[in-house]
């Protein structure tokens, strides 16, 4: 054991029923996935030979293996950094520095403390894709290798995911960082892949990026770059993995104590002792000791929560770190979607016979998830940052009515993150000029991103009241956001890769539908269940089949718009109207059980 804090994790994780919940929903997540395509093709072609059986399994398992990935990227990186912001939230972790632990224990325990749960569902996984081998045209050498990739990259996202919230103080300055340096590390492959940075060859991009190694492996012919190294690509990203994760956790122990707890501890002001003869005092130093930090008062609107969100700090100076590095991700997102225009294939109207995805949405999809996820994570650290400075109970007893509560969080989070809500419009707006989309497409795509801008902030906001533990808030609104969006794409990836009409499709896909309709209500109402919020948390997921089927089918943008607005615009109204009556949150004031 790498000290007591891994210890402690390693003997209460089993205690809780979330550690075998996770697991099996996690696998049995993958599984449905694996049944939908089985029945889509099942439904669609007789399986008659050998040859059929592993055409599947290896289309099978190309949707498994990435869909696995980006989830464990995702979950190793929020829950390193969450879990260390909430020690400094708690102001355990000076308490941590002060003990005879030494650094690396601190680091390393936290780091395989936190990652002690997504291993479990890795490990889990495994028997799932040891049987794509039994079926054919994958073999056990690719998904062994599949496994050690999924690894890696769980080490050293989580790896950076603890230098950051060792580093920062504000945990969504924590979370922010953390997902935009994974974002411009996955840019950053894709130039590479592209030819577009000199000097370096576009073979490099498979070892560098998690994305493209995994795709290489799920081919079913073997990839005959690196064929020098045994496990070719595969075993080389690994290495520079663990060289990545072994670096971030040198530089985490090296600088733990630099970072900690100088940052924490607030200079106070001199005082002049009552003993002390003034008269010996020079004006000059009077003044400056009676005069320190004093400055003249600032003017409060009548609505205090919203003057604090525009016109204060309130999430730290660092914010324009984090708005430095989106604004770099802004112009690597308007790079390519100029470069696209100029060489014609954003102009071009895609064919399903001939392009799956089209080229503009491959460069703004992946832009716009990001500046979505950031607005959420966002909002929800509003609520948990109020409860955790304990200033949520002096909230509460003030004249501030729920209204000028709400609607001072919800304007102040869009206002803080105006950039994450203004630049995706522009790079539509900027498509719709080159003629890349109609003026009535551009219309439906704007009111279609102010709605979903309005969604993830609400549900933000809604997380933060009704979990009482930010660590909970955090995950469930950001693991909301993140998986509707994963399951929209690989939604649409199955349907895509088996077309048909929409009667031969719905059939297969009841099951995921259900499930996330399970999942959005105990996402949204765990605590104060409703009509409203059951009937949005249902809907949603059948609404969104239908309006991605609508997509597919082409010529019914209409549909797809009122769809979109129509199911997202109630589910925000679901959760804000509630919130609007009273102030109901959960305060947390005892531990909860699985916090033990």
């Amino acid at each position: 054991m790498i000290g007591p804090i891994l210890g402690r994790e390693w003997l209460v994780a089993p205690r809780r029923w979330k550690f075998y919940l996770q697991r099996v929903v996690f696998v049995a997540a993958l599984f449905s996935l694996v049944g939908t395509v089985w029945l889509l093709l099942a439904g669609m072609q007789q399986v008659r030979n050998i040859g059929d059986l592993a055409r599947f399994g290896a289309l099978a398992f190309q949707l498994v293996v990435p869909l696995e990935l980006l989830v464990v990227m995702f979950l190793a990186a929020v829950t390193t950094a969450a879990a260390v912001a909430q020690e400094k939230d708690r102001r355990t972790l000076i308490l941590l520095l002060l003990t005879r632990l030494r650094s690396t224990e601190i680091v390393l325990g936290k780091l395989m403390a936190s990652l002690l749960g997504v291993a479990n569902m890795v490990l889990s996984s495994l028997p799932l894709l040891l049987v794509f081998p039994l079926l054919g045209g994958v073999s056990v050498e690719q998904s062994l290798l599949a496994m050690a990739i999924i690894l890696v990259t769980a080490f050293w996202c989580g790896a950076l995911g603890a230098l950051v919230g060792f580093w920062r103080e504000k945990t969504f300055q924590a979370l922010a960082m953390t997902l935009l340096a994974i974002a411009a590390w996955c840019v950053f492959g894709e130039a590479i892949a592209g030819g577009n940075v000199p000097g370096i060859p576009t073979d490099w991009a498979k070892i560098l990026s998690p994305l493209r190694a995994v795709w290489s492996v799920c081919q079913p012919l073997p990839d005959a770059a690196f064929a020098f190294v045994v496990g070719g690509v595969a075993t080389l990203y690994c290495l520079i993995g663990l060289a990545m994760g072994v670096g971030l956790c040198l530089f985490t122990i090296m600088r733990l104590r630099v970072w900690n707890p100088s940052q924490q501890v607030q200079q106070q002001a001199p005082e002049v002792e009552d003993s002390v003869d003034l008269a010996k005092h020079s004006a000059e130093a009077l003044a400056s000791a009676a005069t320190w930090k004093v400055r003249a008062p600032r003017r409060v609107w009548t609505n205090p929560v919203l003057w604090r969100e525009m016109c204060t700090w309130a999430y730290g100076r660092k914010l324009l770190f984090i708005r430095l590095v989106y604004i770099v991700l802004f112009a690597a997102a308007m790079g390519g979607l100029y470069w696209s225009v100029e060489s014609g294939a954003a102009l071009q109207r895609s064919r399903l016979n001939e392009e799956l995805i089209p080229a503009a949405t491959k460069v703004l999809a992946p832009f716009l998830v990001i500046s979505l996820i950031m607005i959420n994570a966002l909002a929800v650290n509003s609520i948990t940052n109020e409860r955790d400075g304990q200033a949520l109970d002096l909230l509460l007893v003030t004249q501030i009515t729920p209204t000028q509560f709400l609607l001072g969080k919800l304007i102040g989070v869009l206002y803080v993150t105006k950039e994450m809500v203004v630049l995706p419009l522009a790079l539509c707006v900027y498509l719709w000029w080159q003629g890349g989309i109609s003026g009535e497409n551009l219309c439906y795509v704007l009111i279609g991103l102010v709605t979903m801008n309005l969604f993830v902030t609400m549900l933000g906001i809604h997380c933060g009241m009704i979990h009482s533990q930010s660590r909970g808030a955090i995950a469930t609104s950001l693991g909301t956001v993140f998986f509707l969006f994963l399951g929209v794409v690989m939604c649409m990836l199955v349907m895509l890769s088996f077309r048909g009409s929409f009667a031969s499709q719905l059939p297969p896909f009841l099951v995921i539908i259900l499930g996330g309709g399970i999942g959005l209500f105990a996402a949204l109402g765990i605590r104060n269940p409703s009509p409203a919020i059951a009937l949005a948390s249902f809907g949603l997921p059948f609404l969104t089949f239908f309006a991605i089927t609508s997509f597919i089918l082409r010529n019914q943008e209409l549909s797809v718009f009122s769809v979109i607005v129509v199911a997202y615009g109630f589910a925000t109204a679901s959760m804000i109207i509630p919130a609007l009556s009273e102030f109901d949150f959960a305060m947390g004031r005892t531990r909860a059980a699985e916090d033990e």
